[in-house]
């Protein structure tokens, strides 16, 4: 089970110090202890327009964002909330609340701008706080939603134009909520009551024309329909009498509008049971050490000049991880080997048998941890490390059996070498007897088990070290005829070359063993890729059948509306996203 992090109050994410955006450090730190996937609800809106309070009641607390009590924007930047999700176990609620919009004090609305694409950026649901009704003004207000093309790139290419690239949006962006504070209007059409949804699709419908002020008119509702097709309205009465309004974080519920309360936990229930988790494209999810590199990586790209990309921020999250993947795995292997594997083995098969049951745990826990690995970049590492691994304990197993058999002849004939030295075979039938005392210890040698892969080669040369002794025994036991001894001259020939063909032959057995050691491995790889690359191949089809089912609909909507043009925009927008996620399917490059 992954501890929670449940933080006593917000800490600054994103400071803003004199219009530049510069990262906490302090909040990236809390970021990297959360392993459990996050859920992250992100509010944007004018500045005194009551965000922090809806952050702190989803939070479950009365206090914690700061509310502010003047016409001054209070919070800065934007500042982030920890807390155990209250609905979803192992998981953890990111709430962010943002600095406020239009605030007269900064001059320009560039700052905005940028707080507005981190926020829809970071989060898995997009709340949009504003004051009364959805009119124009209101429309106005939410300008920098049509400026998202102008400062987010879905892709790296350089040969995207801004409308193809903004066609991928949908994909990455948030389901989308306005709120609508101090809401005065009835909600009926025609004398019938109608939802606050229903009131939201009314407000996004277009006006006919092409004149610039229905351009003007459409460009928001155009942009909010089609990067946010999945979007729902909450409306909130006065919380209290507007005396009461400055300490509104003070007021006992018993002096709150009671339509309010109920207004809020209606809001709270819906955020709190469907926001999904923060997902990158494939459906990855995100934790937080995934969100604090998306964090890292925009903020570095805007403070740098640059369009932060949601490719680029996804590869370069795709590096840090898949180079810990490798990591990971070859721990793993390391792990499974120090337990499994007793130095020497009796043979090279049964090394190779360990090595290829722990090679393919290895690439299992790889491929869990790793993802959008362009072209098998890491697994080849991953590859080429385990052979590696492989070929090193291949050494160490040829060492611990050359070490042990070496030990185990020295004890076993180092008896007999202290006979020669005594001079106990310099006497007729010396020869004969050395023969078969040494046959006898050969014996001895063989009925020792696990000496390992080295037992007949070490064996050999140490016979073959102790020739010029059996010989000089030979030559001087007068026992023996010269007809005899050329006799056995021919038989220790013999006995040596087919010491010597019986080696070669084990060498050759050896490397047909490590041959095909190496295709196995190999095919473990191409198997394992196959597996996870079907798995992302259908997490890929099953996030773009959403996408496209949700421009589908809106596409029906306008043409529904007799908007035919944007209908068929849509339609063509529909059709790039099929032909480029064709061209996007994962491939095999292992070799």
């Amino acid at each position: 089970m992954a501890p929670e992090i449940d933080l006593p109050g917000p800490v600054s994410l994103i400071d803003n110090t004199k219009g530049q955006l510069v990262v906490n450090p302090e909040a990236l730190k809390i970021l990297s202890a959360i392993t459990q996937p996050v859920v992250v609800v992100a509010i944007v809106g004018l500045y005194r327009t009551g965000k922090s309070y809806l952050m702190n009641k989803l939070a479950g607390k009365k206090n914690g964002f700061s509310l502010g009590s003047t016409v001054r924007s209070h919070t800065k930047g934007i500042w982030m909330w920890c807390v155990p999700h209250p609905k979803k176990p192992e998981h953890t609620l990111v709430l962010l609340d943002t600095e406020g919009l239009g605030d007269i004090e900064k001059g320009d609305n560039e700052n905005d701008s940028w707080i507005f694409a981190l926020a829809v950026l970071l989060s898995s649901t997009f709340v949009y706080n504003s004051m009364g009704t959805i009119n124009q003004q209101a429309m106005d207000q939410l300008h920098y939603v049509t400026e998202l093309t102008d400062r987010i790139k879905a892709n790296s290419s350089p040969g995207n134009n801004s409308v193809e690239d903004s066609a991928d949006f949908v994909s990455f962006f948030p389901a989308f909520v306005w709120t609508l504070r101090d809401f005065t209007l009835e909600l009926k059409v025609d004398g019938e009551p109608i939802t606050a949804d229903d009131y939201l699709e009314l407000s996004l419908k277009l006006r006919k024309g092409t004149d610039k002020k229905s351009k003007s008119f459409n460009d928001p509702r155009l942009c909010i329909r089609k990067f946010f097709p999945n979007r729902k309205c909450f409306i909130f009465d006065w919380p209290a009498h507007k005396k009461y309004l400055a300490r509104l974080e003070q007021l006992k519920e018993e002096e709150l509008n009671p339509d309010f309360i109920e207004q809020v936990a209606e809001f709270c229930s819906y955020i709190l049971s469907h926001s999904n988790v923060k997902t990158l494209s494939g459906g990855i999810p995100v934790n937080g050490p995934r969100l604090e590199s998306l964090v890292l990586t925009y903020v570095n790209a805007i403070s740098s000049g640059d369009l932060p990309c949601m490719e680029n921020a996804v590869l370069a999250l795709a590096q840090i991880e898949n180079s810990a993947a490798v990591e990971k795995a070859i721990a793993h292997y390391e792990q499974q080997m120090g337990q499994k594997v007793q130095l020497p083995t009796e043979t090279l098969q049964e090394l190779l048998d360990l090595h290829r049951d722990s090679e393919r745990e290895a690439i299992e826990v790889f491929m869990k941890n790793s993802f959008k690995d362009v072209d098998q970049t890491f697994q080849r590492k991953l590859g080429a490390q385990l052979e590696a691994k492989r070929d090193d304990f291949c050494k160490q197993n040829s060492k611990a059996s050359s070490d042990c058999c070496m030990a185990l002849l020295q004890d076993i004939f180092g008896p007999l070498e202290e006979d020669v030295k005594q001079g106990t075979f310099s006497k007729p039938g010396g020869y004969r007897l050395f023969i078969q005392k040494q046959e006898e210890l050969k014996k001895k040698y063989y009925q020792v088990p696990r000496k390992g892969i080295q037992a007949e080669e070490v064996l050999k040369k140490y016979l073959e070290s102790k020739e010029d002794v059996a010989d000089a025994l030979l030559q001087t036991d007068q026992s023996l005829s010269e007809k005899e001894k050329a006799i056995e001259v021919e038989r220790i020939k013999a006995e040596s070359a087919e010491a010597a063909k019986k080696m070669l032959e084990e060498i050759q057995k050896k490397n047909e063993q490590m041959m095909e050691q190496k295709e196995k491995s190999y095919q473990e790889h191409v198997k394992q890729l196959t597996e996870k690359m079907e798995r992302d191949r259908a997490q890929l089809m099953a996030e773009q059948e959403k996408t496209l089912a949700l421009k589908l609909q809106e596409q029906e909507r306008l043409l529904k509306e007799g908007f035919k043009n944007e209908s068929q925009r849509l339609q063509k927008e529909i059709r790039d996203i099929q032909m480029r996620s064709k061209s996007r399917q994962p491939t095999c490059h292992i070799l």
